[in-house]
């Protein structure tokens, strides 16, 4: 029988936390944090990354449009992009026990 690990934030990531978190400054983001199977270290080779964000107040949909697209242009997966406030109720509890701070 051969046991299957998940892929975690490590994994995923690689070196491009920096990247990252260049990107997110660029688009006003901060308190960047991962959530969901990846955060859990149960992700697959497919798997989307699902990220949880917080934006300053002049930030715009454009910013979170801009960021949600360059994380997947540099990470060449889907990618989630999420506020503590567009989380829905039902995975809000477990989003935020599982988000990491990159």
């Amino acid at each position: 029988m051969v046991v299957q690990h998940g892929l975690g934030i490590h994994d995923i990531i690689g070196n491009k936390r920096d990247q990252i978190l260049q990107l997110a400054s660029h688009y006003g983001a901060y308190n960047v944090r991962i959530f969901g199977s990846v955060a859990r270290g149960e992700a697959q080779p497919d798997s989307d990354v699902d990220f949880l964000v917080q934006f300053r107040p002049e930030s715009t949909i454009w910013d979170m449009v801009g960021l949600w697209q360059a994380l997947g242009e540099l990470l060449h997966r889907e990618v989630d992009l999420s506020t503590d406030d567009t989380l829905k109720p039902a995975i809000k509890l477990h989003a935020l026990k599982d988000a990491t701070k990159l």
